[in-house]
């Protein structure tokens, strides 16, 4: 299994050879970056997912390799009172309960956490997992379905999961389903003790391949979400899918990229309060490294694409925004760039940035570097999104930096962003 940063771009791919920056100078910008933590292999290596908080202001996340097993751990981190925060491991995958977690965890009402693994399980194509907190202190995870053991069935969830009013999950499968191992949509709902799976949807190719994002809902219930390529162009799609009175799901879709309007939506779609759609690529636009776009609902159910961003490629912006946006409160958009952002050594493989995009009154939308990731000990290559934390500073991870490993090896980190 591949982790993001070794897939390659749709559009326009490069190949550079570098050494990493390391130094000592003054951070760009006006923003402080704080490192919480540093992983060192024991204690989880790579967090593919970005983190939550729960209501006490602890961290949650996931490492797809390290722990005792190498194939992952999920992770607490808590803010102590000296500003520091201590990490405490909550389970270590063995393969057999999983292997490979790269998504974001999410919460139920009661507590429990859930997540997926991209691969191992009984039939080795990943699982669906719950982790519920003990009177002692320790987690207990329960295995709620494992992939691979149905003709039709999905294979290779990489993205996390969302529930339903009635307390069903919902997610997707970047491989298997009914044709050519396109990827699917499913669903799984509880029923006494037990959790049954449903494909809701198979992909063909020409409809999309390869969802590796998560899932939205509107509030009529129909689902939105994006596929890395397919959809006739090889480019990726926007698709949405409406239920029916049969149990039926119809996939329409909104958005077929093609290249200079971008290609590889990876990361989820967020929308604001009109339902307008937003979210990113990782390859194509107008310098083939990227975009961050937004989708409107125009005449005769049609949808229109505008490009808010495209990255450049210059040594200064950032390139391959793996990661989704989220919005803050002004209406702004805020993100992160697997590479890109300084000109000494990390132009188009390493570093990586944390931007901001902001609208403007003629409809432009203007882009701010947060934070360029260039030391190592910082960290680099922020492969997931960001989250607001209670106080509004950003939070995420980073895929490899923080020297956690030792001077040669970089297992990753978890990061605040002070804007």
């Amino acid at each position: 299994m591949q982790s993001k940063r070794r897939l390659t771009p749709l559009v326009a791919v490069f190949t550079v050879v570098f050494g990493l920056v390391s130094t000592t100078a003054p951070l760009f910008g006006a923003s402080k970056e704080k490192v919480l933590n540093r992983f060192n292999g024991r204690d989880g290596e790579s967090p593919g997912g970005s983190v939550i908080f729960d209501s006490a202001g602890n961290l949650y996340g996931t490492t797809v390799h390290g722990g005792a097993s190498g194939v992952g751990n999920v992770y607490e981190l808590s803010p102590q009172a000296n500003g520091s925060w201590k990490e405490k491991v909550l389970h270590t995958f063995d393969g057999a309960d999983g292997d490979y977690p790269e998504s974001s965890l999410i919460f139920d009402s009661a507590g429990n956490l859930y997540g997926t693994a991209a691969v191992g399980g009984a039939y080795g194509d990943g699982t669906v997992f719950e982790l519920s907190p003990n009177a002692d202190g320790s987690w207990k995870l329960t295995t709620l379905y494992s992939f691979g053991g149905k003709s039709d069935d999905g294979g290779a969830p990489m993205a996390s999961l969302i529930f339903d009013v009635a307390g069903n999950l919902y997610g997707t499968t970047s491989g298997g389903g009914a044709y050519r191992g396109d990827g699917t949509v499913f669903e799984l709902s509880p029923a006494g003790g037990s959790w049954t799976e449903t494909v809701l949807y198979s992909f063909n190719g020409k409809d999309g391949e390869s969802p590796e994002s998560s899932l939205i809902f509107d509030a009529a219930g129909n689902l939105y979400g994006t596929t890395y390529s397919g959809g006739g162009f090889s480019a990726g799609v926007v698709f949405e899918l409406s239920p029916g009175a049969n149990g039926k799901w119809t996939e329409t879709v909104l958005h077929r990229f093609a290249g200079q309007s971008g290609a590889g939506p990876y990361a989820a779609l967020i929308s604001d309060a009109s339902g307008n759609l937003y979210g990113t690529t990782v390859g194509g636009g107008t310098y083939g490294v990227g975009t961050v776009f937004e989708l409107s609902l125009a005449t005769h159910g049609t949808w229109k694409e505008k490009v808010l961003h495209n990255f450049q490629n210059n040594g200064k912006d950032g390139i391959r925004p793996y990661g989704g946006v989220i919005f803050d409160k002004a209406g702004s958009l805020f993100g992160t760039t697997l590479n890109g952002g300084s000109s000494g050594g990390c132009a188009q493989i390493a570093c990586g940035t944390a931007f901001e995009l902001s609208p403007g009154t003629n409809g432009n939308w203007t882009e701010k570097i947060l934070y360029r990731f260039i030391f190592g000990t910082d960290g680099l290559e922020p492969s997931a999104g960001l989250v607001f934390g209670p106080t509004g500073n950003l939070y995420g991870t980073t895929e490899t930096g923080g020297s956690g490993c030792g001077s040669h090896v970089h297992c990753g980190t978890v990061f605040e962003i002070t804007p």
